[in-house]
């Protein structure tokens, strides 16, 4: 699968993923653990690499993140 990049990132989420998270006073362990309980197999290195754009976030990733960190799909997005 080609995964391509869009301004040097593979991701356009991951700076709001910070921010959200960093205003919720979560740790990207304590993220990725309750990504893993609300069934997302994803650990600490791989939220990391989401933050810093090198790591592309699956259309179903999305959706939960949102949910853990109290934001829209749409406010991830920029939109």
């Amino acid at each position: 699968m080609k995964i391509y990049d869009f301004n040097g990132k593979k991701n356009i989420s991951g700076d709001r993923i910070r921010e959200a998270r960093q205003k919720k006073r979560l740790s990207q362990s304590e993220l990725a653990a309750q990504m893993q309980v609300e069934g997302v197999v994803i650990e600490r290195d791989s939220i990391s690499r989401i933050e810093i754009g090198t790591r592309f976030v699956p259309d179903y990733e999305l959706p939960v993140l949102a949910r853990i960190l109290d934001v829209s799909v749409d406010w991830l997005l920029g939109l």
